[in-house]
Order: structure tokens, then C-alpha cells, then sequence
């Protein structure tokens, strides 16, 4: 996974905001940038490439943003950017529609079209500034007609459940990420960034029939995966329970673990050791008995737990975390 860095604080404060919008130029489209603050721009950007598809976070002070005709026809990367604002308010004017984000809130625009966009900081909140999460989607690797994408321009999309909900946990996550991914993988997460926003838009519309085949199982298969984090602490979690929420039959549900090299009982005790072991590992929770964090994780019975933690990691969990404390805490070997 390739990734770009701008910090402010590492140019003079006169230099920021040049350095800013040069990035911002490069990576999402020319727009012609207006702020109050281009002596000292206090800003970040990171920026993902994950395949054919980016995730940017940027963070940044009130300013307006205008993509004019000219722009458009001197420049056009022809990309979607699904947006996720996650601190400040983000308006948007767009086809004739116009949003005001805020924290939590979806909208999808492109640079295909001139848009107005407003940041603006909440001067309530310490350290003030916006913060906006982007999915820069290939208009051409979208895999629906473009006046379905385009009749969603600049309006509200629901972000607090289903696939709203589902796109915005995956693209906050891959936000705060610090995990290095191959090449492969990177492309792969790409894939299944692209194939939940045209499962979100087609949803909007109803119109889940454009989509073809491999959208949809991506899809299902994301869906699950979700489902299953959400539940692990749950001892009643297994197979039937998950192909029932989820209105699909047991053997679908197996297909899907089955393309991935795995089984769905294998899954989730995988994820649930994980779970454990990162919990043993915490200095926070040390005083937390281990059967505590065993029942937390889904695991009725403490020997169980014991067991196949050992199995996973070569050794028993009480030993795992005096060592993982020992090393944590930087005392000399």
C-alpha cells in the first residue's frame, strides 16, 4: 500500500497552505481554494492508495472550495468522492442540490461537475478544525450507470445503519489503519471499498439488479464479516444464527468462508483470540482476570479458552501476557 503524509508543522507556517493544496490538486482534483488561515494552515492529508481506488483523510481550518468549468474542462481525473465528515461541518452544492454535513454524515459528489464546498471548523471543540474521510472511486470502475450515481450528488445518505453505516466503518477504519499491506492485499481492500459504495448507491435507488454478481457476494461477504465482529462476545454466535440475520442459507453462508481458504467456526475463534490476546496485552487492562477477558471474547469455559490459546500461540495466556506486560513496560531484558 502506498501511502502520502503532509503535516504542516513540517514546512514554515508561510508555506503550508501552498504545500496543502498542491497535494490536494495532485490527489483529488484542481478546485480553487479560499481560507482565513493561509498564513498559518494548521492541515494534514493522508492519503491511501489502495488498487484503483484512494481513501484520503484530510484535517484542515474553515475554508471554501469551488471546482469551476474551467477547471473541469482544463482537468478531470473523473472520480467519485464519497464522503464521511468525521469533526466540523462539510456543505456541499452540487447538480442543483445542496447538503450540510455533519459529524457521521455521507455525500457523494464528483469532479466531473462544478461544485461549492464549504469547511467549517467547530469553535467549540478542542483542537478546532475539520476532519473528512473521502473514498476517490474511478467514475468508469463504478459498476452502475452514471445517472443512477449522479442523481445522488450533494444528497443526504443514510450513514447510521445498513450499507450507509457499513461504507462509513470501513473507510473510518481504513482512516486510523496504521497496518503496512502488501500490494495484494491494498488492492483487495480497494475492491471491496468500490464494491460496498455501489451496493450503497444502488440500494438508495433500488436498484440492486445493475450490480453484477461479484458486487454483490463482496458484498454479503463484508456484511458478515461486520456482523460477526459486532457479535463475537456472544457465546450464541455460530453459523445458523448468522445465515438467519442475514437471510441467506447455510450453505451460502459457507461458500463465502469456503472462497476465503476457511470456515466460519474457524473465523470466529480466530477473531476471538485475537481479541483476547490484544486485551492480555493491554497495560490498561491488567488487573482484569483472564477468564473475565475468555467470557468477554465468547468463551463459556475457561479451559477451552486455555487451550486453544495455546494452540494459536505457543504458549498458556497467563504466560502470554506476563510477557507481553514485561516487554510493554521497556524494562531491560
Amino acid at each position: 500500500m502506498f501511502e502520502t503524509v503532509f503535516r504542516g508543522e513540517d514546512l514554515p507556517p508561510a508555506e503550508r497552505f501552498d504545500g496543502w493544496r498542491q497535494l490536494v490538486f495532485a490527489s483529488h482534483a484542481p478546485t480553487e481554494l479560499r481560507t482565513d488561515h493561509a498564513d498559518d494552515f494548521d492541515a494534514t492529508l493522508r492519503l491511501l492508495e489502495l488498487g484503483p481506488v484512494q481513501v484520503s483523510v484530510l484535517t484542515c481550518p474553515s475554508l471554501h472550495s469551488h471546482r469551476t468549468p474551467k477547471l473541469i474542462r482544463q482537468s478531470d481525473p473523473e472520480l467519485y468522492h464519497l464522503a464521511l465528515a468525521q469533526r466540523g461541518s462539510v456543505a456541499i452544492e452540487q447538480a442543483d442540490r445542496q447538503t450540510v454535513l455533519g459529524s457521521g454524515d455521507l455525500t457523494l459528489s464528483t469532479t466531473s461537475r462544478p461544485y461549492l464546498g464549504r469547511l467549517a471548523a467547530d469553535q467549540s471543540e478542542a483542537p478546532s478544525g475539520v476532519t473528512l474521510v473521502q473514498a476517490l472511486l474511478p467514475r468508469a470502475l463504478l459498476p452502475l450507470p452514471a445517472d443512477a450515481a449522479d442523481r445522488l450528488l450533494a444528497a443526504d445518505l443514510p450513514a447510521r445503519q445498513g450499507l450507509g453505516a457499513l461504507f462509513a466503518q470501513f473507510i473510518a477504519r481504513l482512516a486510523t489503519d496504521t497496518t503496512r499491506y502488501g500490494p495484494t492485499d491494498a488492492s483487495r481492500l480497494g475492491g471491496v471499498a468500490l464494491d460496498l459504495a455501489a451496493s450503497l448507491v444502488a440500494h438508495h435507488f433500488g436498484a440492486d439488479r445493475e450490480l453484477p454478481p461479484e458486487t454483490h457476494r463482496q458484498t454479503l461477504a463484508v456484511r458478515v464479516h461486520a456482523f460477526i465482529y459486532r457479535h463475537l462476545g456472544d457465546p450464541r454466535l455460530a453459523p445458523d444464527m448468522i445465515a438467519a440475520a442475514h437471510h441467506i442459507s447455510s450453505r451460502t453462508l459457507h461458500r463465502i468462508f469456503q472462497s476465503q481458504g476457511t470456515t466460519v467456526s474457524m473465523f470466529i475463534r480466530e477473531q476471538r483470540l485475537e481479541r483476547a490476546r490484544r486485551d492480555l496485552a493491554d497495560p490498561t487492562l491488567a488487573t482484569r482476570p483472564i477468564n473475565a477477558i475468555a467470557i468477554r471474547w465468547g468463551f463459556r469455559r475457561p479451559a477451552d479458552f486455555t487451550r486453544a490459546f495455546r494452540t494459536a500461540y505457543g504458549m498458556p495466556p497467563r504466560e502470554y501476557r506476563q510477557l507481553a506486560l514485561y516487554e510493554s513496560s521497556g524494562a531491560p531484558r
